[in-house]
Formats: C-alpha cells, sequence, structure tokens
C-alpha cells in the first residue's frame, strides 16, 4: 500500500481537492485499496477548517464532495508517507526545509511534475481571484492527479 500526501498552504482549497479527486479516480479504477490519501497544509492558519466554500462548489459542479478538516504538516508526515506532492514551489521549499534526511527530501514533488500539459510548475492558489481560478485549478489538479494515478499504476512514481 502506499501512502500520498498532498500538501498546499492552507489545506482548504488545493490539497483537499487533489486527495479527493485521488481517492475518486482511484475508487472509479477499482484500485482504491493500494493507496492512503491524505492532505495538510505547510502553515497552521486553518486547522480544523473545512474546505473553502468556493473550491466545495467547484467540486460539487463536477460530481466531487469535498470533506474533512484542515491540518498542518508534521515532521512525522515526511516519515510516514511515500509521497509528498506540493502544489506549488513555495510549499515544496517549504517541506524540504522540515526534511531531515536525504530520503525524505527524494518523497518530496511537485504535483504538476505530472501534468501532461505541465506549463507552469505551480498549481495556482485561487484564494484572491475570482470563481474562474477555481475551476483553473480544479483543472490543473485533476489531470495532474489522473496522470500520476496512472504513472503510479505503472509503477513510474
Amino acid at each position: 500500500m502506499r501512502r500520498l500526501l498532498f500538501v498546499c498552504l492552507g489545506n482548504i482549497i488545493r490539497s483537499p481537492l487533489a486527495e479527493h479527486l485521488f481517492s475518486d479516480l482511484a475508487s472509479r479504477a477499482g484500485v482504491v485499496g493500494r493507496y492512503v490519501v491524505d492532505s495538510a497544509g505547510t502553515a497552521g492558519w486553518h486547522s480544523g477548517e473545512s474546505p473553502d466554500p468556493r473550491m466545495v462548489q467547484t467540486a460539487m459542479q463536477h460530481g466531487l464532495t469535498l470533506g474533512g478538516m484542515a491540518r498542518q504538516v508534521h515532521p512525522s508526515d515526511l516519515e510516514t508517507f511515500d509521497l509528498i506532492l506540493a502544489m506549488d514551489e513555495s510549499n515544496r521549499q517549504d517541506l524540504l526545509e522540515l526534511a531531515r534526511t536525504p530520503e525524505q527530501q527524494r518523497k518530496i514533488r511537485l504535483l504538476r511534475e505530472f501534468d501532461p500539459q505541465r506549463g507552469d510548475p505551480d498549481v495556482p492558489d485561487p484564494w484572491y481571484g475570482g470563481q474562474d481560478g477555481f475551476e483553473q485549478a480544479y483543472q490543473i489538479v485533476e489531470r495532474s492527479v489522473q496522470a500520476l494515478l496512472e504513472a503510479m499504476e505503472r509503477g513510474q512514481a
């Protein structure tokens, strides 16, 4: 069983979306039992809060239900999880600072490394924008997570 942790800044928009999308896609592919999936934020500002209502609405428009409560990344997560996927370079740098060993550092990757459309390495944070930013983030995360799942199933991630 592989353990994945998706990480953004506050754990209320991008990382819970990635967590739920991965679980949903794995379930539909009949491989959900192969993965343990979670999400966290590099900052603790929103710990204990539900996902952002704007992303909840966007996800619902795509038939996906978001739930859970935000939490902050803990140093032990770098030992517990096999793959830690940061939503942007700032999150990745914060995670690398937490890493105590080269092995932990190797676990930390950017989610968009798996995006078939690549482009900018960051999943944009739609926090300050309009609803279109939430849709854009949804589309990027969905295709990146789908490609990640496919790569994992082929043993390439």
